[in-house]
């Protein structure tokens, strides 16, 4: 399906997108920090075979999402929920990647029907008193992250030349942009042509980007404030998959994640040698194991 606006209660616009099998259970899927709607191309060919239905939304500011300002990651839950209503889903199985991480864990504390979760090398606080935040990150995520830490006026303007970098170069220039935050086996994974992973990483980019930066800016103030919510308030199984070669999640985030999430409800794969791109090539392994999870039906 292509991507639709919906209108939320308060009057802001959502753009969504419907994948995988059209009448397969629902995966909410919540995209990086910054991206847009469309989910990767191996998860995607997945939910057609395993008969799930993806339901994702661009978080605010992000393509034709109108922004949130001073919005938190507990916020998600809301926007969620009003789609999920809007769509007839009354319950879902959620999946997040990087920035997307931490509004898939708000979900599962909070979002009525949500029965497991599963985060790729999704982002830690910024406020954890036990987590070194930006250690172990590449020098252009650093530079990101003290210019948000300095405000929004340094972090757009940050934003703005990334933007223009990477909307310029094309999906080669994807790659070259991103150089001092992808580890090797992240820049492996972007030429090898059978995942399409750096035409994907351009076309979400650029979609995402399109209008503006507020989505992105919006997401990293979002990560250096208290989030709304305690992770201890999840209740639903939760799978937790982080490389230790991520230069943009590094491991100790992770390892921060699997020692604070339920332990009761908690599967941690902490991986040696995956890094931040590389784990989402693996699509049918982390939704096959997401599905079961959950303990849901699906038609095949």
């Amino acid at each position: 399906m292509a991507e639709q606006l919906f209108t939320l209660p308060d009057g802001r616009t959502i753009a969504y997108r419907v994948s995988g099998a059209p009448d397969g259970y629902p995966l909410v899927w919540f995209h990086g920090t910054p991206s847009s709607t469309e989910p990767p191309p191996a998860l995607e060919a997945a939910a057609k075979k395993q008969g799930i239905r993806i339901i994702a939304a661009a978080r605010p500011g992000y393509g034709g999402s109108g922004r949130h300002p001073g919005r938190r990651v507990v916020d998600a839950v809301a926007d969620t929920q009003a789609l999920n209503d809007f769509l007839g889903v009354r319950e879902c199985l959620l999946m997040g990647w990087s920035g997307g991480g931490p509004h898939a864990l708000a979900c599962a504390a909070r979002l009525p029907g949500a029965r497991a979760a599963l985060t790729i090398a999704g982002v830690g606080p910024a406020d954890a008193p036990d987590l070194d935040f930006l250690a172990g990150q590449g020098d252009d995520n650093v530079e990101e992250f003290r210019a948000a830490a300095a405000g929004e006026p340094a972090l757009r303007a940050f934003c703005d030349a990334m933007r223009s970098e990477i909307r310029a170069g094309g999906p080669a220039g994807v790659v070259a942009a991103f150089d001092t935050i992808l580890s090797d086996v992240d820049k492996a994974a972007t030429q090898d042509p059978a995942n399409g992973l750096r035409d994907y990483l351009f076309h979400v980019l650029d979609d995402g980007l399109h209008a503006g930066v507020d989505g992105w800016i919006d997401d990293d103030l979002e990560f250096t404030r208290p989030w709304g919510f305690d992770l201890a308030e999840i209740d639903v199984p939760v799978l937790l998959y982080q490389g230790s070669d991520d230069k943009m999640v590094p491991y100790a985030h992770g390892q921060w994640f699997a020692k604070h999430l339920p332990a009761a409800s908690l599967r941690a794969h902490l991986i040696e040698g995956e890094g931040h791109v590389s784990l989402v090539a693996k699509g049918a392994e982390l939704l096959t194991e997401l599905v079961a999870a959950g303990d849901v039906k699906v038609k095949q």
